[in-house]
């Protein structure tokens, strides 16, 4: 497993907690030799992001890129899954909002971000439903409660 954390705006806090979620994420899905990065951002990084992207010019709390859904990121020795975009400061808002820790919060928009990576989508009800169950399954094996 080759994960990639990259914290762009120097947050001070400590997220070295995500590196043992993502590899009970990776294991929970049967994922071995991936390679994917997470990419801490600020407020106006993440509005640039979804404007570019998505087109919709907000702020938004994850994102990510699934390099498998195209053709142009094929290896025969490991999956390059993509790229997951965390917006800190929306996280912690989050975690304020929902009373979750800090620690809870990230971990969930991790997992919710790598899912999306691996195929999970939220598009219709059916698939919220599945996708989040798989999320709250990951978690707690994590041993992440709400």
């Amino acid at each position: 497993m080759d994960v990639t954390i990259e914290n762009e705006y120097g947050y001070k806090s400590d997220y070295s907690f995500l590196e043992s979620v993502i590899s009970i994420a990776l294991r929970e899905e049967k994922v071995e030799n991936a390679v994917f990065s997470v990419v801490f951002v600020d407020d106006v990084r993440i509005q640039e992001i979804n404007r570019e992207y998505r087109g919709k010019d907000a702020v938004t709390d994850v994102i990510s890129f699934a390099f498998e859904e195209t053709q142009d990121f094929v290896c025969p020795d490991y999956r390059f899954l993509g790229e997951i975009y965390i917006c800190i400061p929306r996280m912690e808002e989050q975690a304020r909002e929902y009373g979750h820790s800090v620690k809870r919060e990230l971990s969930f928009l991790t997992v919710h971000g790598l899912l999306h990576l691996l195929g999970y989508d939220h598009m219709t009800k059916e698939e919220e439903n599945v996708m989040f169950q798989r999320q709250e399954e990951i978690l707690h094996a994590a041993g992440i409660e709400r």
